[in-house]
């Protein structure tokens, strides 16, 4: 390949295909046909002899070494954006594309106040809600498949403080809480503290994003030699309380996500006989975003909702 003589508008158009996932939508993005977006795709391959994408089922994703390219390209044209354009980002006329990973216990309690404040502020911005499937949101950041991950993610916050300022992402703590023992009001159960005997005797319907049926209850149980039986896994929190609403199955739930679910009539809380750690939500970022006008004022709004939260809770 000859750097003198590639077209760096080329970068551009892979740039933005590899934030979208998709060449529709980063045609859109450019204000330039689908053809032609194809059309420099295929140029830039040719330039540096190396396939970059490849068809997905909802688009394209990135070869092997698109992997190793496309964070570089990235960064470079960041900083130089950063460095070309004013620093403010003015939401009002910015039709920003923000993508976020989280689950639905935190997005009931983040999205309706965020969307209300971008509604009050004018601000253009669209935002996209993509499933959290795993507890490992890394690859997903690194990615560039979201913009921000937002949710309970203490092995990746610790590995992060483990590897300083370089780690390859950051993380902003929005609130923190616990977690809660959620059952219907006729179960045997309810309206007593419970036992650790009686909370592993029981059956459960776990909440896990990954599916795999051991979370962060089974880990502080085994830690003491017991565990629970567990009767049902799902991946969201509304799906657990509802199926509890309805048999005699205990779940967990973070405090405070009760009256989000419009259950408070038919569920009752519980204090958990043993302590699975507190509930910390971070926001995720990569730090190719580090300089991002339009990424930081979206953090600054994720604080003013945490902020409020805490201070009304």
């Amino acid at each position: 390949m000859n750097f003198r003589t590639l077209d760096l508008n080329l970068l551009r158009v892979y740039d933005a295909v590899m934030i979208e996932g998709s060449i529709t939508r980063a045609a859109e993005r450019l204000s330039m046909t689908q053809p032609a977006v194809s059309n420099a795709l295929r140029r830039f391959r040719e330039s540096i002899g190396e396939d970059l994408l490849t068809r997905a089922p909802r688009g394209v994703r990135s070869t092997a070494y698109g992997e190793v390219l496309w964070p570089q390209v990235n960064a470079a044209l960041g900083q130089l954006r950063d460095a070309l354009e004013p620093g403010d980002y003015d939401p009002r006329q910015d039709e920003r594309v923000f993508r976020l990973t989280l689950p639905d216990a935190i997005a009931a309690a983040l999205l309706p106040p965020l969307m209300a404040r971008l509604t009050e502020l004018g601000a253009r911005a669209r935002l996209e809600v993509r499933p959290l499937l795993d507890r490992d949101p890394r690859p997903a950041l690194t990615d560039g498949d979201v913009d921000f991950a937002v949710g309970f993610f203490p092995e990746v916050v610790a590995a992060l403080a483990a590897q300083g300022d370089g780690a390859p992402l950051r993380h902003r703590r929005l609130a923190e809480g616990r977690y809660v023992c959620a059952m219907r009001r006729q179960h045997p159960l309810a309206g007593r503290p419970l036992t650790l005997d009686e909370f592993c005797a029981a059956g459960h319907v776990l909440v896990s994003f990954s599916g795999r049926a051991h979370g962060f209850v089974d880990q502080a149980l085994a830690s003491v030699g017991r565990h629970r039986r567990i009767a049902l896994t799902v991946n969201q929190f509304f799906t657990a309380a509802h199926v509890v609403r309805d048999c005699d199955l205990l779940t967990v739930l973070p405090d405070g996500f009760l009256p989000l679910t419009g259950l408070q009539a038919d569920l009752v809380v519980a204090d958990l006989p043993i302590e699975p750690g507190r509930v910390r939500v971070d926001a995720l970022w990569h730090v190719r975003h580090d300089r991002s006008a339009p990424h930081r004022w979206l953090v600054e709004r994720f604080d003013e909702i945490g902020r409020a939260q805490s201070g009304s809770a």
